[in-house]
């Protein structure tokens, strides 16, 4: 039939985004492979119509419908639930109607890939339109924003679109609304999650996901994943349930998830990929002894939030660096500080652990994963990088209580939550932190995507872009360490 309607599976009005770069489909015809699968999967999925209009989505009222024409949207959903259609003189709709009404709609349209223009079927347009309908079911709750630095605002506003705006307003100003607070824990007063439970509003923290951007988050390059906890907890703090640690115990990690973590993981690890983007080998600078056990310390930012709930009561680098050499006496120690407190930008620098005896080399340039994969041992406190040696299959002990400790992956120094009773596969760990938990977009669309996609992204592009903001952020970290080094020789 003639396409005289948009098409019956179409993309939400993304505001950042032109429709026509967003379409998952446009004028024209395709040839339904299995059409009873594709019925199947748009009712699993419930996208089709205005699935992401927030007050009047069409799949809520679908049971009993009265609808102009059997190719309406309307009668068309009502007949995929199984649901009676009616015409304006009241009588009901027969199903062979309402079913090649429906075929010849799906039919009557060109199904398009959104990330690269490319043709794809309906069955991919479905399964595109499913993920973002996860997302904006998701997000319907969310009221306001609140603890978002300016220059990330536009990415957040991608993230937690639900349909309609999203107003960015001050931690008091979010309490006095209606609907979820979702909110940056560092950047809100202290006790803001308990004074949003005790006015009985749901506040959802907000962080950065494991595979984050193309370049440093001090540096303002706004992220590429973050985690939406709509429990109320966050990963790195171990003190409370978290939506991901749930998802990590209780979750049914069927095998077609696994394999698919599996190849996720594998793309990563051969893309050289980690949370800033890729890691470019580079040549040691220096040979490792070859008599010597060879183990790798990673610093972090001592004031970081992971460390101050996640790092079991160390006061900083400087300690878990003691701690490191007394549980490795005989080892050679490289030492691997944060690029943040490298870059000048976070707190947390060491002043010469290798004079201090705590630790043979310190290690700032150079490829990060070239010393993950030449390390006997990756020793970190909750750092992200025991994720990342993770999944290079690397041996990592933990002094502190990461998301990913206490599953039987790790050699754990404290005790972890009894929460994480569970045995858990490399892959099931993959499936849950970086397929389940977080939310993407992807670089070049800026339009919600899958893992698989920004790895790709990354992986084209090596080398981060400067802009004026990173600019700046550069030169004001370098000023910061001028400063600091200054002030330890007088």
């Amino acid at each position: 039939m003639p396409l005289t309607a948009p098409p019956f599976l179409r993309s939400p009005p993304f505001p950042w985004m032109a429709n026509d770069i967003a379409a998952v489909s446009t004028a024209g015809a395709s040839t339904l492979a299995d059409p009873t699968a594709l019925v199947a999967a748009i009712r699993e999925a419930r996208v089709g119509g205005a699935f992401w209009v927030r007050e009047q989505d069409p799949w809520r009222r679908s049971d009993e419908v009265m609808a102009a024409r059997p190719s309406d949207d309307s009668a068309i959903i009502a007949w995929i639930v199984g649901g009676k259609v009616i015409d304006r003189a009241g009588t009901p709709v027969a199903e062979d109607v309402l079913r090649g009404a429906a075929l010849d709609r799906l039919a009557a349209a060109a199904y398009r890939d959104p990330y690269d223009g490319g043709s794809i079927d309906a069955m991919a347009a479905v399964s595109i339109l499913a993920g973002w309908r996860r997302m904006i079911d998701q997000n319907r709750p969310i009221a306001s924003a609140t603890g978002m630095a300016g220059w990330k605002r536009d990415a957040i506003a991608q993230f937690l679109w639900n349909g309609g705006d999203l107003r960015f307003t001050s931690p008091q100003r979010a309490l006095d609304g209606d609907g979820a607070v979702a909110y940056w824990p560092s950047r809100v007063p202290g006790g803001f999650a308990a004074a949003a439970a005790a006015r009985q509003i749901e506040a959802w923290p907000i962080e950065d996901g494991f595979l984050r951007s193309n370049g440093l988050g001090a540096e303002c390059r706004p992220p590429m994943s973050i985690l939406v906890d709509r429990t109320g907890g966050i990963y790195f703090d171990p003190g409370r349930p978290s939506e991901l640690e749930t998802i990590l115990a209780t979750h049914d990690f069927d095998p077609l998830l696994l394999e698919r973590a599996r190849a996720l993981r594998e793309a990563i690890v051969s893309s050289r990929i980690g949370k800033y983007g890729v890691d470019i080998a580079s040549p040691p600078p220096h040979d490792l002894p070859e008599n010597r056990r060879a183990i790798l310390a990673i610093g972090q930012v001592d004031d970081d939030l992971s460390v101050v709930h996640g790092g079991a009561g160390l006061a900083g680098n400087t300690e878990f660096l003691g701690r490191v050499r007394a549980e490795e006496p005989d080892a050679f120690i490289m030492y691997r500080p944060h690029p943040d407190v490298v870059a000048g930008l976070r707190r947390g620098r060491v002043a010469d652990p290798v004079a201090a005896g705590l630790a043979d080399r310190m290690i700032v340039g150079g490829s990060l994963l070239d010393l993950v994969e030449r390390a006997d041992g990756v020793h970190v406190l909750s750092s992200l990088t025991g994720f990342e040696a993770l999944l290079r299959e690397r041996p990592v002990t933990v002094h502190g209580s990461p998301f990913y400790a206490g599953w039987g992956l790790t050699r754990d120094l404290v005790a972890q939550p009894s929460r994480r009773s569970r045995v858990l596969s490399l892959d099931a760990l993959v499936a849950g932190a970086l397929i389940l938990a977080p939310r993407y977009r992807d670089p070049v669309t800026e339009l919600p995507c899958e893992p698989e996609l920004l790895v790709r992204r990354l992986a084209q592009t090596p080398s981060p872009r400067s802009t004026l903001i990173t600019g700046f952020r550069r030169a004001f970290g370098a000023t910061r360490r001028t400063l600091a080094a200054a002030g330890e020789r007088l």
